[in-house]
């Protein structure tokens, strides 16, 4: 049977990757593997702070990548390509489809191959090449990146376009940026669907995420973690177990300590938003405007994408 192509899961923490990565490893063809592309998730029992997949979720599809050290160990981003590159390759393996649900975005820019920076999309340029027919796109495409044309279905019009444009604005031809990843083809064959929300609708999401995991023990989580002396140098840094350490050594009330984590996760979302833009120069994708369409609409375009993706062998 063909490959099955990776799905990369993108968006904002607090932004539904997980419900739709599950979702996604339901309902495919021959079904899906999440595999969890999160920096501290990756420790045992950092569960409730971390937003690890719970026991039910897991249940309802096979969840990889997490809870792999303990938390006084130190974890790169070696490592987890390290665990990440076989993992892809055994679902691959399987006839099953890879789901690498982001949280670390450098892991995900890692496990592509890494972008540069560039300008933003210039809207009147991709106005000019709309107008021209498949077979001129085509000779240009071959023209100045041929390594692009050769990766590229001379009918996946998308994709052919953004090469151009890639080129035309920065003199560079994509597969140059696009430095591919050397092990089992991950970049070569991706499908990536990103989750867009709202500013304000993200940061309601958030705070009210915060408020579940105070009510699930997340305090307690962390203190049985600081009693036990399991914290090492990385993971007492992690978000939300860093100021609650501040309650429990240094004096912080305990609502400082949450507002605190309420007010950095928003600002981590605001950074993932900007690294966002500038990965979708590079990546083409589905980009689903998530605050607007309901979990059940973004599942559906997700598959009809998937589907419709010349990388997608018959089902």
């Amino acid at each position: 049977m063909t490959s099955r192509p990776t799905i990369f899961i993108l968006g904002p923490t607090a932004g539904g990757k997980t419900e739709l990565s599950i979702e996604l490893a339901r309902r495919l063809p021959g079904g899906g593997e999440c595999c969890c592309a999160d920096s501290m998730q990756v420790y045992r029992g950092m569960d409730i702070g971390t937003a690890k997949p719970t026991s039910e979720e897991q249940a309802a599809a096979p969840h990889h990548l997490i809870d792999l050290i303990d938390p006084g160990e130190a974890f790169t981003i070696d490592d987890w390509l390290g665990h990440a590159r076989p993992c892809i390759a055994q679902i691959k393996k399987d006839s099953r489809w890879p789901i690498v649900v982001g949280g670390t975005n450098l892991y995900i820019q890692a496990c592509l191959g890494g972008f540069m920076e560039g300008p933003e999309p210039d809207e009147s340029l991709r106005a000019e090449l709309a107008e021209l027919d498949p077979a001129a796109l085509r000779r240009e495409l071959e023209q100045v990146d041929p390594e692009a044309a050769e990766r590229i279905h001379p009918n996946d019009r998308r994709r052919t376009v953004r090469a151009i444009e890639v080129f035309r604005l920065t003199g560079r031809p994509i597969s140059e940026l696009q430095v591919q990843w050397a092990g089992p083809g991950v970049a070569r064959d991706s499908i990536i669907i990103g989750l867009d929300w709202p500013v304000e609708a993200i940061n309601r999401r958030i705070n009210a995420r915060v408020g579940r995991m105070m009510d699930s023990g997340f305090l307690e989580e962390v203190r049985n973690l600081h009693e036990t002396g399991a914290f090492g140098v990385q993971a007492r840094e992690a978000l939300g177990y860093k100021q609650l350490l501040a309650h429990l050594e240094e004096g912080w009330s305990l609502e400082e300590a949450v507002e605190r984590i309420k007010i950095l996760t928003r600002r981590f979302a605001k950074q993932q938003r900007t690294w966002l833009r500038r990965f979708r120069f590079f990546w083409e994708g589905l980009w689903v405007e998530a605050g607007v369409d309901s979990p059940e609409i973004i599942v559906d375009k997700a598959l009809a994408y998937i589907d419709s993706s010349p990388d997608c062998p018959p089902s």
